[in-house]
């Protein structure tokens, strides 16, 4: 087998596509809770897809799991036909499955530039190569403004957007986005929105994390729902926002008969 640590994964091969990242019969148990619960799916190529649910359903344990942050109690991680399960963390991200962070928590000693060219390093060990690949990505982001700014002083919505070009920057053929609208207000999330279209649109597949519907109904063609760290319901967003187990899981258990009766 190549060296992980020189080369990507090799895709599967065989008729018609196969899935970018499946996910099968995924547990961890955290005590006396199980945060999965036998989590099956599969992203296929090319993709822009969202994991949405509650708090607590489960949604980043998942992606810890998928990404090496987190051992699986049982099942199994794929990504582009290899098993990666109990793979760290930095192998997985070299192979090409890259992760952001719903909290952003960038080098503050460095500047946003330099903050770019840590991701950019994966595959560009040349300091100059780094920094050039990191000043074309935080272009493409909007950042070249605060290129030589310390990167504790950024506002919130342009930390979202180094902690987007940091991932960007390792050269990710798919990407796992943990909340990065949380925090923004509506005219920054309607900034953000066509930058993630772009991302897919330049051939990285995406699956994201998002709790702000108006987002996940403008961006996702396929949505998975979790909760108690189970699968509960899978579709397109407008599909799945008319489940009624996903209206329990969100407002309560009766509330889908309270919203078909007209009740509050």
């Amino acid at each position: 087998m190549p060296d992980p640590d020189h080369s990507r994964v090799a895709p599967a091969t065989g008729d018609g596509p196969a899935p970018i990242l499946e996910l099968v019969g995924l547990s961890r148990r955290f005590g006396g809770l199980a945060a999965l619960d036998q989590l099956s799916l599969a992203v296929m190529p090319g993709s822009l897809g969202a994991l949405i649910g509650p708090n607590g359903a489960g949604k980043t344990t998942c992606f810890a799991a998928v990404s090496g942050f987190l051992a699986l109690d049982e099942g199994q991680v794929r990504f582009l036909g290899q098993d990666i399960t109990g793979w760290p963390a930095h192998r997985i991200c070299r192979a090409g499955l890259v992760r952001t962070f719903q909290i952003v928590q960038p080098f503050a000693g460095q500047s946003v530039l330099e903050n770019i060219a840590v991701g950019a390093q994966l595959r560009r060990p040349s300091r100059r190569e780094a920094l050039a690949w990191a000043a074309e990505i935080g272009s493409r982001l909007g950042l070249q403004r605060y290129f030589g700014v310390a990167a504790q002083t950024l506002p919130i919505a342009a930390r979202k957007r180094l902690e987007l070009a940091r991932a960007l920057a390792a050269d990710p053929r798919l990407l796992l986005l943990d909340e990065v609208l949380a925090g923004l207000n509506p005219a920054e999330i309607d900034e953000v929105i066509p930058l993630i279209h772009a991302i897919r649109a330049s051939g990285v597949t995406v699956l994201m994390i998002e709790h702000v519907m108006r987002a996940v109904m403008r961006l996702a063609e396929q949505v998975w729902v979790l909760a108690n760290g189970s699968l509960i319901a899978h579709g397109a967003p407008a599909e799945v926002t008319r489940d009624h187990r996903v209206i329990e899981a969100y407002l309560g258990p009766g509330a889908a008969a309270r919203l078909a009766d007209g009740q509050p």
